[in-house]
């Protein structure tokens, strides 16, 4: 019996939309990160780029538990000396609530191209708008 092995041409990719309202930033990361990758499908090959695309709305009204939302800190180099910017998650999330999820599943995801052709898949939305309607993208619920 052969090992199967998902090629690129054979996969199959579905569209899906997440409502990210008063939901917990990691544990929505890794639901997302997961689907982005493939990881719940029986055909995952970790070499292949088999994920769907997902749209997350609402990215404005994410969660953080504990201290997090003044404690928690995004950090930003010019690779220059004394060139580190830092900012709070209050102050990333009034200012651009997008990034606040982005960079969660990007730092779930390989850290290779692979990785970086599969952030590509995600599609995130601050408010209740996106502009998706043409894919039909399915509702998405995952236990949470």
């Amino acid at each position: 019996m052969k090992t199967f092995a998902l090629k690129k041409e054979e996969v199959q990719r579905q569209w899906f939309i997440i409502d990210a309202s008063d939901k917990v930033l990691g544990r929505l990361a890794t639901k997302v990160a997961d689907r982005i990758r493939g990881k719940d499908k029986p055909t995952f090959t970790p070499h292949t780029d088999g994920g769907d695309y997902v749209v997350v709305i609402n990215a404005d009204k994410i969660k953080v538990t504990g201290n997090k939302f003044y404690d928690k800190k995004y950090y930003k180099h010019s690779l220059y000396p004394g060139g580190l910017k830092t900012k709070t998650f209050r102050e990333v999330i009034e200012k651009n609530p997008e990034r606040v999820i982005e960079d969660a599943v990007k730092g779930m995801l390989p850290k290779n191209k692979l990785g970086k052709s599969m952030v590509k898949k995600l599609k995130v939305f601050p408010g209740s708008n996106h502009d998706h309607e043409s894919q039909q993208p399915i509702e998405w619920n995952p236990k949470i």
